[in-house]
């Protein structure tokens, strides 16, 4: 399965969360996720794939 969310280095050494289906900054809430260091850009990637991976299953399967 393709990753939606992905950590990455920006031109100013920080990191930033993009969204791979907008290829935009990803977003949580209202707030952009960029800035960070490498392992909170990772982390954060992470839970918002395992977020994004509930969600399609739940769409797929409304008894889940």
């Amino acid at each position: 399965m393709t990753q939606r969310y992905k950590p990455q280095q920006g031109p100013d050494e920080t990191w930033t969360v993009i969204d791979a289906q907008t290829e935009r900054v990803a977003e949580m809430g209202s707030r952009t996720i960029i800035g960070m260091n490498q392992h909170d850009a990772e982390e954060i990637a992470e839970l918002l794939n395992i977020l994004e991976a509930h969600k399609q299953r739940a769409e797929s399967d409304p008894g889940c």
